[in-house]
């Protein structure tokens, strides 16, 4: 079934196609000028939108390049009863998916609307790849040894098949985001689209506008109708990680859409579906930031009804050494580079705090500076070889700081790329700074 607007002076003919097309299980909307067939656009999504040429108002073309360049607007079949070659050119140069004149059999209607369904459909999937694509939505495996996290693993395979909401807490770099992509290619969505978003890195009205999209006109610089991920989304998982960064007002709005399924684009005016699973992902206590009122309670409990703890590095220690001749062995390309016991042992014994992700780090960078076949224990850097870096009775925190300061001295106290050698978001690494009175705030 495809939503179709009928747009026509012709009100026998606006009555008999949309008998027609209500037969053929189509749903259908009428307008009898092009400016009314320009609101009902505005307002409601539509597939496929029938456009007679010469109606009042401006007419099928005047809709049509008002429809230009829209990602999410309708196929468009015009129709006329004075039908030209130099017409129908400047149709199709204005976007339009046919050209039909009056008269016209049903069935030959019928077969173009059906595939201009069709388009739309595909157009639609479209844009929900090209997303995933530039968000490098790209499977990796899961690498591990640990029975922590066997057990985790097995738990995260029941819950896929539901679609229940799941909340993922463990440390930055832990591998949430993985784990993510484990659970929906495991789940009965599988087949539709898993988008991310990183709620702590952009600011609010962007944030908003990402989420939830945005229409023409909604603020200055709204040149187009954008696609929010809400939508990109459906019949998908909508993966929001450090959604503790969510900001207040945008987690009434989130839950008003999780609660009631539905939502509105920003500026928009047409009630959309949410038909989405959402996994949240948090690097800090969320149950305790909503004992302190930073965060929605109502929220928090909608979206864990299950939680599922990742644990750090340095507690699955084990899982080290298959890491990295994980990591290597993407990294060195079949040359077969690896790395010897000795510097296993030493890389075990780190406490890793940037967590996996650091790992990587540490296995590509030593990779890239040592020409060595086999790596040995000289050929680590140097603050991971360290006596002591491992921990011994030194307190987590107080091993983390010291971490993020000699990282920090080697950039020279540059911040950005401090966090990138790190593996965490530069507001992690600046909160971090400032609970630890390392001048975060500066």
């Amino acid at each position: 079934m495809a939503k179709v607007l009928v747009a026509d002076d012709d009100r026998s003919l606006r009555r008999i196609l949309r008998f027609e097309l209500a037969e053929a299980g189509h749903e259908v909307a009428e307008a009898p000028d092009a400016a009314a067939a320009s609101g009902l656009l505005a307002g409601q999504e539509f597939d496929v939108a029938l456009l007679d040429l010469h109606m009042p108002g401006g007419g099928g073309m005047g809709v049509l390049r008002g429809l230009r360049g829209a990602e999410t607007g309708p196929e468009v079949i015009v129709l006329t009863a004075h039908g030209t070659v130099a017409v129908a050119v400047e149709a199709m140069k204005l976007g339009a998916y046919d050209f039909l004149t009056k008269p016209f059999h049903f069935d030959e209607l019928r077969a173009v609307i059906d595939k201009a369904v069709e388009k739309a459909r595909l157009r639609r999937e479209n844009v929900a790849l090209r997303t995933q694509i530039e968000r490098g939505r790209a499977p990796r495996a899961i690498v591990s040894a640990d029975p922590g996290m066997g057990l985790l693993l097995e738990t995260l395979a029941k819950v896929a098949v539901s679609d229940h909401p799941v909340l993922l807490q463990g440390e930055s770099g832990t591998g949430k985001e993985l784990l993510a992509q484990a659970l929906h290619d495991a789940s009965p969505r599988a087949g539709g689209p898993l988008v991310a978003l990183n709620c702590g890195a952009l600011p609010e009205p962007l944030l908003e506008s990402e989420l939830f999209g945005h229409e023409k006109g909604a603020f200055t610089g709204a040149h187009a109708r954008k696609l929010g991920l809400l939508e990109i989304a459906q019949r998908g998982t909508l993966f929001l990680d450090e959604i503790a960064e969510l900001p207040a007002s945008l987690q009434v709005k989130f839950l008003r859409a999780l609660e009631n399924r539905v939502f509105f684009r920003v500026g928009g005016i047409q009630e959309l579906r949410a038909d989405v699973r959402v996994v949240a992902a948090a690097n800090r206590d969320l149950k305790a930031l909503v004992g302190t009122g930073a965060f929605r309670a109502d929220l928090y409990y909608r979206i864990s009804t299950v939680t599922l703890q990742v644990p750090p590095l340095r507690e699955r220690a084990g899982d080290v050494p298959a890491l990295v001749r994980h990591f290597a062995e993407r990294e060195a390309a079949g040359r077969g580079r690896s790395f010897g016991a000795a510097a296993l042992h030493v890389l075990r014994a780190y406490a890793w705090p940037g967590n996996v992700r650091e790992l990587q780090n540490v296995v590509s960078r030593t990779l890239l500076l040592s020409p060595a076949q086999v790596i040995g224990v000289e050929d680590l850097p140097a603050d991971v070889r360290e006596p002591g870096a491992g921990g011994g009775s030194q307190r987590l925190a107080d091993i983390e700081r010291e971490h993020i300061l000699r990282v920090l001295a080697r950039t020279g106290g540059q911040r950005g790329r401090a966090a990138e050698i790190l593996g965490i978001d530069p507001k992690t690494l600046y909160r971090r700074l400032r609970e630890a009175g390392a001048g975060g705030d500066a």
